[in-house]
């Protein structure tokens, strides 16, 4: 499946068992590799060799093609691939014809070289595969490629603008907004006192500015 039009010099096309994590996983999680994942592929790799974008902390993206049996959220499978290879990941989720990115910021475990801590995040909501705007941009340097993807994934590309140390911040920010509303929401629709009622909407309604701001890609000093 070609997903990013990128150059022929990058393509692995080479599918990953997926027993090669077996000594990461405990019983229960062999088994959720097993039932949920239908193939793991290595599409591309990314490196100076293969696309001439120099590297500045980032030697090396991969991207990977997880095909799905059944649909279901697999982030925590993800998280045990993206702990155990050492390189940056972008992640192309396939279910029949839908998909979406995933792609985790992360660095070494200083007390063990082969389990890297994951930072963050990003992923996209899901899409149909004839519909995918999201981008691997070969520019700069690839500390600037895998930054950029990323705030493709936030989904709002200005955020690319901001450090990457900022872009977490950001969505860190913007995703305990999201569940303060979420819970303040709930909250409302349960007070049946109009004052109180009154006093949580406008609450909400600070909340929600808030949000806005963090979502343009702002975060506090």
């Amino acid at each position: 499946m070609e997903l990013f039009n990128l150059p022929p010099t990058t393509i692995v096309n080479r599918v990953i068992p997926k027993n090669t994590f077996d000594k990461y996983t405990n019983t229960k999680q062999k088994k959720l590799f097993a039932d949920w994942i239908g193939r793991i592929t290595w599409l591309h790799k990314l490196s100076a060799s293969t696309t001439n974008v120099e590297p500045k902390d980032i030697n090396e993206i991969q991207v990977l093609l997880v095909e799905l049996k059944v649909k279901r959220d697999i982030a925590p499978l993800l998280d045990i691939i993206d702990r155990f290879i050492p390189y940056p990941i972008i992640f192309a989720i396939v279910y029949n014809d839908e998909l979406y990115f995933s792609a985790s910021s992360k660095h070494p475990n200083p007390s063990n070289d082969n389990n890297a801590v994951i930072d963050w995040t990003f992923q996209s909501e899901w899409i149909t595969t004839d519909e995918n705007p999201f981008q691997i941009r070969l520019r700069k340097n690839l500390d600037w490629v895998f930054h950029n993807f990323c705030a493709q994934l936030t989904g709002n590309e200005q955020a690319a603008s901001l450090s990457h140390e900022e872009l977490i911040k950001q969505r860190q920010t913007a995703t305990k907004l999201e569940k303060e509303i979420a819970k303040l929401k709930s909250r409302i629709a349960s007070t049946p006192q109009f004052n109180k009622r009154v006093e949580l909407n406008l609450k909400l309604k600070e909340l929600g500015a808030e949000l806005r701001t963090h979502s343009n890609g702002e975060v506090n000093s």
